[in-house]
């Protein structure tokens, strides 16, 4: 077995130990991470299904973003599943089909493969915001790639 093959299920294993929701967090979380007398507070941030991907291309990359004051990126879209974590400031975000929302430090939200993400920017015209975009992917892609029409917020 090779190293990435390991790293592979390694990585699957996390994910699906993350999807185990409260378990994760009980059972887990509070075992493996805390230490008896310790000051460090472990919480379970986010949890979402993942869909079906195959497991044996599975590559996790974790991206940094910063956006200025008042900065935004243009309409996009993730070829594999993305959940995101803001670090710092506010995200304004909003995916075809869903709610336009603001996420600050320590909220997370989850894209779904393909989903047209009509607005990512910082909701901040003073501050700038911090954010890791974590993906997960089975095969080769961009990241972040053009939406699949002409027009870029699908008819909105």
């Amino acid at each position: 077995m090779t190293k990435l093959t390991k790293w592979a299920g390694w990585l699957t294993a996390l994910s699906l130990a993350a999807a185990a929701g409260s378990y994760a967090e009980s059972a887990y979380a509070h075992s493996a991470f805390a230490q008896a007398g310790s000051e460090k507070q472990v919480r379970v941030a986010f949890t979402q299904a993942l869909p079906q991907l195959e497991a044996s291309h599975l590559k996790a990359t974790l991206v940094e973003v910063t956006y200025a004051p008042g900065a935004s990126s243009a309409p996009h879209s993730h070829p594999c599943p993305v959940i995101v974590y803001v670090i710092k400031g506010a995200l304004r975000a909003k995916v075809k089909g869903g709610p336009e929302a603001i996420y600050r430090a320590g909220e997370s939200f989850y894209e779904a493969p393909n989903g047209v993400h009509e607005v990512s920017a910082n909701a901040s015209k003073t501050e700038p915001v911090k954010f890791v975009a974590y993906f997960v992917c089975d095969h080769d892609t961009e990241l972040s790639v053009p939406p699949p029409s002409g027009n870029p917020t699908g008819g909105k």
